[in-house]
């Protein structure tokens, strides 16, 4: 291992139903640091006859601020050479987007906030509900393609079990159950976005913006429901653990944890 990184991998979660989710990928050991009210767990995998070391962090509330923070000071106390938030999503079922069901992981290569905008008079605006108009400032970061071509290689692999989709996904403040929403808000804006949720963006971009050294950001997230008035838990436990399953299959297998590896 590089002595410049504290870790090898830095994994993040935020429901109770993800963080179960980790619990099982590995033998996790609980720990605090000095001043820190953060609860972290650690952990460690095998590769090539190595050991390489893991954290992981439940974030302590969803949305955007407690993500940044959270995803902050991990880069900042630990330094890992992979940043990856796990966990659920919403789908978007749209006949564009190649078949999507519960479970189905989503990686991002651009994720925007779509919820960045002024509301207004719905004469002065092209999204509109109701009487409110929404002009949208949408801002995006986009997933190093450094990076994403190992997520391309392990989704081509026979050792994947999951159906992968590699593109756009939305982050916003709020949890979408309503299509016009969905319709208006985000795919008036990015056509192609595969998925919602509402921490990614400020993952991604805190590891973009963060101090050297500046780890790889990694969202793997899995369909759970798709954004609508059905919108329920019921297969949040799947989607959870096939997100686990594709990440854990990242680190373990393809991506590089050497610096002669890059």
């Amino acid at each position: 291992m590089n002595s410049t990184y504290g870790c090898e991998v830095a994994l993040l979660s935020v429901t109770d139903t993800e963080y179960k989710a980790v619990l099982h990928m590995h033998d996790w050991e609980s720990f605090r640091m000095p001043g820190d009210e953060q609860p972290y767990e650690r952990a460690s995998f095998a590769r090539g006859g190595r050991e390489y070391r893991l954290i992981h962090a439940k974030i302590g509330e969803m949305g955007m601020t407690a993500a940044s923070s959270c995803a902050m000071k991990i880069i900042c106390t630990f330094h890992p050479r992979y940043i990856i938030m796990v966990g659920i999503a919403a789908g978007v079922a749209l006949s564009t987007v190649a078949e999507q069901i519960y479970g189905d992981v989503i990686v991002p290569d651009v994720v925007w906030n779509y919820a960045v905008g002024k509301f207004v008079n719905p004469e002065a605006a092209y999204i509109t509900f109701g009487d409110v108009g929404f002009l949208p400032r949408s801002t995006s970061v986009t997933v190093p393609e450094k990076v994403l071509r190992y997520v391309r290689e392990a989704v081509a692999s026979e050792e994947n079990q999951c159906h992968v989709l590699v593109g756009p996904m939305a982050c916003g403040s709020t949890v979408v159950a309503n299509r016009a929403v969905l319709e208006k808000q985000v795919h008036s804006q990015f056509k192609d976005t595969m998925g919602l949720d509402m921490e990614s963006y400020a993952v991604v971009y805190a590891a973009i913006h963060g101090p050297s050294p500046r780890p790889l950001p990694l969202i793997v997230k899995s369909v759970c429901d798709y954004a609508n008035s059905e919108k329920s838990d019921q297969y949040q436990k799947f989607a959870a653990y096939t997100s686990c399953e594709f990440a854990k299959l990242l680190y373990e297998r393809f991506l590089p944890l050497e610096d002669d590896e890059d």
